[in-house]
């Protein structure tokens, strides 16, 4: 199927976006074929999805129109909810949790809404959900933008260093080499959200710490931001030990996947734990993303839901 959208009144290039950004999240979101060609554009493909592109099309024109601008993120923003058969409307309390050079972050879900509630509420929050929903990003976020408000004066991320079965000791190279790939995900979040040179700058300093889980162990932290990413993968004694650690005028967040463990016994995880002791004490919040969170590619929650409805969930 063929279909054609004439812009009126609007900058091509504002939709395009910079490289035609905007335009290649929609192809890549909805798999079919766009073209610009002055101010028409064509879309060719399956006529369902052709249809979707279309509706978000015509989203992307009423925010350029509106604001003047339009941003990648929001361009994926209404891609998803177009692609979850949602309404995407007028923006409605949607705080921006941080401004950076690709625009504002601001919660894309109705449960990434939830987790800001939480984070503003409570010291310590759990947010538990499958890939995709935006755990770990997001949990960054919530600690650039305190640092940059000076609530903290540091930020520590860290990671248990155990994955698909592999130990470090059986990896090559020195420590850091063995160490820097569980951590690449953190390190991604933050240059997404921080210009390299200020981030370099903060790693020199110790302001910001990427650090496996291991290394918590005798330290307390305080006037901090700390964050303990895919804590599914953690043991009791680990996850008690971080829990351990946060000292006065400090913020938490530790984000899992309870379908995505790669611990020998399931039964020793330490968020499996911790959501059954600590649960339902004051200042400590639990927050659960699900398949309708997901912000990545339309197929990733597809995925998900088939492994679910499949009964197969690790």
């Amino acid at each position: 199927m063929k279909h054609q959208i004439e812009l009126q009144n609007l900058d091509p290039a504002g939709l395009a976006g910079v490289g035609d950004e905007n335009l290649k999240i929609l192809e890549n979101s909805f798999d079919c074929q766009i073209v610009l060609r002055g101010s028409t554009i064509s879309l060719e493909g399956d006529e369902s999805i052709v249809s979707l592109a279309a509706e978000t099309l015509g989203e992307m024109m009423k925010t350029l129109g509106r604001k003047n601008r339009l941003t990648a993120d929001e361009v994926r923003s209404m891609a998803v909810m177009v692609s979850n058969g949602e309404k995407v409307g007028e923006p409605i309390d949607e705080p921006a949790i941080l401004h950076t050079r690709k625009g504002p972050v601001t919660p894309r879900s109705e449960g990434q809404k939830r987790f800001y509630d939480a984070v503003q509420q409570d010291d310590m929050v759990f947010a538990i959900g499958p890939a995709g929903t935006g755990k770990t990003f997001l949990a960054v976020t919530f600690a650039v933008a305190a640092h940059k408000s000076r609530r903290v004066e540091r930020i520590i991320l860290s990671r248990p260093a155990v994955e698909a079965g592999e130990r470090l000791g059986f990896l090559p190279g020195d420590l850091k080499e063995k160490i820097d790939p569980y951590l690449t995900p953190l390190y991604d979040a933050l240059n997404d959200l921080l210009p390299a040179e200020n981030l370099r700058a903060l790693l020199s300093k110790r302001a910001v710490e990427v650090i496996p889980l291991a290394y918590m162990r005798g330290r307390t932290l305080n006037n901090a931001f700390v964050i303990l990413d895919e804590a599914q993968n953690c043991s009791a004694m680990q996850m008690k030990m971080f829990l351990t650690r946060l000292g006065p005028n400090s913020k938490a967040i530790i984000t899992g996947d309870k379908t995505q463990m790669d611990i020998p016994d399931r039964n020793d995880s330490g968020l499996l734990q911790a959501e059954k002791i600590i649960k339902g004490i004051d200042g400590i919040g639990f927050v659960y993303l699900d398949q309708t969170d997901v912000v990545r590619h339309r197929l990733v929650k597809q995925i998900i839901k088939a492994y679910s409805d499949d009964g197969n969930e690790d």
